[in-house]
């Protein structure tokens, strides 16, 4: 298991290239069971939750040919609808293969899945709009068994708008007969980014943008070509470092109008930003103004980068509320940022920040795949010694060689053996 080691104090200085986004890749990857033929996926970035979909697939009968940055995915010889526990429990994104699989085989069996600890994330609403759709299924032993002869349209509702329950019953209903139509659907731009490369496996959808998607079913697909969209989080995760560190630094590769929210709150904690094409630059200010944030659904800000933030509040000035609505049980990392000397309190699913000065550098664990990023960030800004980020694994699930990344833009970080 690895540790990673960070000795802050340094601004940010330089460029960055932001990598394809993790949460519209697993879809991309998952809607390749819709039809054979190779598919080509471009932009596709080198992560644990990719190498674990791809391995869950591989049982199936799914071929992969990796190449630098893309992958391309052939399901010609799909020869299981059983996805086996001991891989599914490592991630809970592979419910994505549910829709799919039903789509193509008329059944399966899915292991309940596992993933990040920030709350249940139920997936009954995933299975409240299959049922609509004319599948029977039952739960056996940790298992999903599902089963339909042909799904049909439907109407369905979604009681709270869900990420992945809108792209499963998407890819579910672009081959069934009729109209489906999903409303109170998740409207994030990994979701368009999906619809984009349904399309171009000629499946038939409206409601771009909007909650209220329409699939008319098609009677067949064909293998697509598609690149998937730059990892949102991600860049929000390297602007909210800039501005921790008060560094100047250039963004590339990125969608800027994916981070409205973002920027208008670092904006007014005095960061300079400026977005041109698919870059944005960003300066941080001499003195961190405090920030308050509530997460909400896109367009709202983001619950993935919640994390981040409090880290930015913590040597912000003043007091700082942080509203998580999103999730359950996500201030996991709250304690150990205060092993940073960091002052929260928290109520509920509110959190109360009084910025300091500095963060202290201290050993600290991470708790799931954003904690690890908000303590690296805290470490990149404590300054007078070494911080040690430990259970490192969750940050491998969804970012690509972000040490790397920050060793390029000046910071002292590097990684290590336990």
């Amino acid at each position: 298991m690895d540790k990673i080691i960070i000795e802050g104090g340094n601004p940010l200085k330089g460029t960055v290239k932001i990598s394809g986004a993790k949460n519209a890749a697993l879809p991309a990857i998952a809607a390749c069971l819709l039809t054979g033929g190779w598919h080509h996926l471009d932009n596709v970035p080198h992560l644990k939750d990719i190498v674990t979909i791809k391995s869950i697939m591989s049982k199936l009968g799914v071929a992969f040919r990796d190449k630098k940055g893309s992958l391309e995915v052939n399901s010609d010889n799909l020869n299981s609808y059983e996805t086996p526990y001991e891989l599914v429990k490592t991630m809970r994104a592979s419910i994505l293969l549910l829709g799919p699989l039903l789509a193509r085989y008329g059944k399966a069996r899915i292991s309940l899945p596992g993933g990040c600890a920030i709350g249940a994330r139920p997936i009954n609403l995933h299975l409240k709009a299959l049922s609509a759709m004319g599948v029977e299924m039952f739960l056996d032993q940790g298992y999903i068994n599902a089963q339909a002869d042909r799904l049909k349209g439907a109407d369905i509702f979604f009681d709270t708008p869900t990420v992945t329950g809108t792209e499963n019953i998407m890819m579910a209903a672009v081959t069934a007969r009729g109209q489906t139509i999903l409303r109170n659907a998740a409207r994030e731009p990994e979701i368009q980014d999906l619809i984009n490369m349904l399309r171009s496996m000629g499946a038939d959808i409206e409601g771009d943008g909007t909650d209220t998607i329409v699939i008319n079913g098609v009677e067949s697909l064909r293998p697509a070509r598609h690149t998937i969209i730059p990892d949102r989080i991600e860049a929000g995760t390297f602007m909210i470092a800039a501005t921790i560190t008060r560094g100047d630094i250039e963004i590339e590769s990125c969608r800027p109008q994916h981070l409205g929210a973002l920027i208008e709150k670092l904006e007014s904690a005095g960061a300079l930003i400026k977005a041109k094409g698919e870059c944005i630059s960003i300066k941080g200010p001499d003195t961190i103004e405090s920030v308050d944030i509530r997460t909400t659904p896109f367009p709202g800000f983001p619950t993935d980068l919640q994390a981040q933030f409090m880290s930015l509040m913590c040597v912000a000035k003043g007091w700082s509320m942080i509203r998580e609505t999103v999730f359950e049980n996500r201030f996991i990392h709250v304690s150990e940022l205060k092993r940073m000397d960091a002052d929260i309190e928290i109520n509920g699913s509110q959190a109360l920040v009084k910025g300091k000065e500095r963060l202290l550098p201290a050993p600290v664990m991470a708790t799931d795949l954003r904690a690890s990023a908000s303590l690296i960030l805290a470490g990149l800004a404590a300054e007078g010694g070494r911080t040690e980020v430990h259970r490192i694994y969750h940050l491998d699930r969804g970012y690509e060689f972000l040490e790397k990344k920050f060793k390029n833009l000046g910071a002292t970080i590097w990684r290590e053996k336990e």
